[in-house]
C-alpha cells in the first residue's frame, strides 16, 4: 500500500512541475526548457557519432502514410492537380524572398571577410574544431585518429571557410527533370546550396541558367507530362542552353561580393550589419525551404536542392558499402545548408587567459559566425541565450571543487 501512495504523490508532484513550468513559459516568451519540443530557443546541436543518422524532420510513420496515399493516387488513372512549385512554376510571393536571401548572403560574406582581419580564428589541423578569439582554448576534446594522447588541439590559423563552411549542390537546369546520374558527376556544375535554392526560387544568374516554364506540367497516374517539350514555342530563352556542362564558363560567385566589401573602419557597425544579414539569410532560406524541398544525406554533409536527391555514388559515410555508395536522402533543415560551427563563447573580450579544460562545463557556445560578430561588438539575440549560458557563473579553478 505504501509504495502505491508514494507513486501517486510522485505523479502529482511531476504534474505540478509541468503546470508550473508551462505557466512560466506562457508569461516569458524566451523561457526555454531543455526537454521542450516547442521551444523557439536555439540549442547546441548534438554531435552525432559516425554510425548515427541525422534526426528526421518527418517521422517514419508519417513518411509511410504519405507513401501509401501516393501509391493509391497512382493506381487511380486520373489527373493529379499540382501546385507551384511542384508543377514547375514559381511561387510568386517567394521571388522577393529569394532576392533578399541572395543579397543577405553577399552582405554576410563581405562582413565576415572584413572582420577576420581583426579577430583571430584558429582551426585544429586534426579534428577541424574552430575557435574564435585569441588565445585559443586549452580544452582537450581532440579525439580523432592521429590525435595525441593528451587530446590537445593542434591549432593553425583559420579563415572565412572555417567560420562559414561552404555547402555545395548540383545546379539543376530543369528542377523537375531527372536526377543527376553518376556519369554526369563531372559535367554538372556545383554551386553553393543557398545560391541554388535562390535560383530555383526565382533569382536569375546568367552564368547558371535555369528553365523558367510558362505552362505547368501535369501528373497523370504518377507520370509527369510536359506539354512544353511536345509543343515548343517559336522563341525560347533556353534554346541554346544545354542541360549540363556549364563548367567551361564557370564564374566564382565570390567575385561579385568583392565589390561589396565595405571601406568603413567602424568594426562594430560592420558586425551589426553582418549579424542582421545572417539572421535575414537564415529566416529567408527557411521560408524558401517550406515550399522548395531540399534533400540531405542522413550520414554525410551532402546536400541536393530539388525534389529528389542525385544518384552520384560518392557517399563514404557509415555502411556506404551496403548502399553501393549512394546517399541516404532525407529532408534537410537550415542547419544543413548553413552549418552552425559551434565554438566556445568568450564572455570577457579583454581576458588574456585561455579557456581551460577543468571549467569546460561552465562555458557557453555560439555559432562561429555569431561569435565573430559578438566579439566585434554586435548584440546577440535572445534566441541564443540558452547557448551562451550567461546566467552561469564561471568559478575559479580552485573554487570548482566546491561547486555543488
Amino acid at each position: 500500500m505504501l509504495p502505491r501512495h508514494v507513486q501517486t504523490l510522485g505523479d502529482l508532484l511531476e504534474r505540478f512541475k509541468l503546470v508550473h513550468f508551462s505557466k512560466l513559459r506562457g508569461i516569458h516568451g524566451h523561457f526555454c526548457l531543455w526537454y521542450s519540443t516547442l521551444s523557439t530557443c536555439n540549442e547546441i546541436p548534438k554531435k552525432l557519432n559516425k554510425f548515427e543518422r541525422k534526426p528526421l524532420v518527418t517521422s517514419f510513420n508519417e513518411l509511410k502514410r504519405e507513401a501509401g496515399l501516393k501509391k493509391k493516387e497512382r493506381q487511380m488513372v486520373h489527373e493529379i492537380v499540382l501546385q507551384p512549385p511542384e508543377n514547375g512554376m514559381l511561387v510568386k510571393n517567394l521571388i522577393p524572398v529569394a532576392h533578399e536571401v541572395f543579397a543577405a548572403r553577399c552582405e554576410l560574406l563581405s562582413c565576415v571577410s572584413r572582420l577576420v582581419n581583426y579577430t583571430a580564428i584558429y582551426a585544429c589541423s586534426l579534428c577541424g574544431e574552430v575557435h574564435v578569439g585569441h588565445p585559443p582554448h586549452k580544452i582537450r576534446t581532440c579525439d580523432v585518429k592521429g590525435s595525441p594522447s593528451s587530446k590537445e588541439h593542434s591549432w593553425v590559423k583559420g579563415g572565412v571557410e572555417h567560420v562559414l563552411p561552404l555547402v555545395e549542390s548540383f545546379h539543376l537546369y530543369d528542377r523537375i527533370g531527372r536526377a543527376v546520374s553518376h556519369n554526369e558527376m563531372l559535367e554538372v556544375d556545383r554551386i553553393p546550396a543557398i545560391v541554388e535554392l535562390c535560383v530555383q526560387a526565382g533569382f536569375d544568374i546568367p552564368e547558371y541558367p535555369t528553365r523558367r516554364r510558362t505552362f505547368p506540367v501535369y501528373c497523370v497516374a504518377g507520370r509527369i507530362i510536359d506539354f512544353e517539350k511536345r509543343f515548343p514555342k517559336e522563341m525560347s530563352l533556353g534554346a541554346d542552353i544545354e542541360a549540363h556542362g556549364f563548367w567551361y564558363k564557370k564564374k566564382k560567385l565570390n567575385e561579385d561580393t568583392n565589390s561589396m566589401v565595405m571601406h568603413s573602419d567602424n568594426i562594430q557597425a560592420i558586425a551589426v550589419l553582418g549579424m542582421k544579414a545572417w539572421e535575414k539569410m537564415c529566416i529567408g532560406a527557411s521560408k524558401l525551404m517550406e515550399k522548395y524541398p531540399v534533400q540531405t544525406c542522413g550520414y554525410c554533409p551532402e546536400v541536393q536542392v530539388g525534389p529528389k536527391g542525385h544518384r552520384v555514388r560518392n557517399c563514404q559515410a557509415f555502411k556506404h558499402q551496403m548502399r553501393d555508395g549512394q546517399h541516404a536522402w532525407q529532408k534537410a533543415t537550415i542547419n544543413d545548408l548553413a552549418p552552425p560551427v559551434c565554438v566556445y563563447h568568450i564572455r570577457d573580450q579583454q581576458a588574456t587567459k585561455p579557456l581551460v579544460n577543468e571549467l569546460k562545463r561552465y562555458y557557453g557556445m555560439l555559432p562561429a559566425v555569431v561569435e565573430l560578430f559578438a566579439q566585434a561588438g554586435a548584440p546577440v539575440g535572445k534566441n541564443y541565450a540558452s547557448m551562451m549560458r550567461e546566467d552561469v557563473v564561471i568559478p575559479e579553478i580552485d573554487e570548482e571543487k566546491w561547486v555543488v
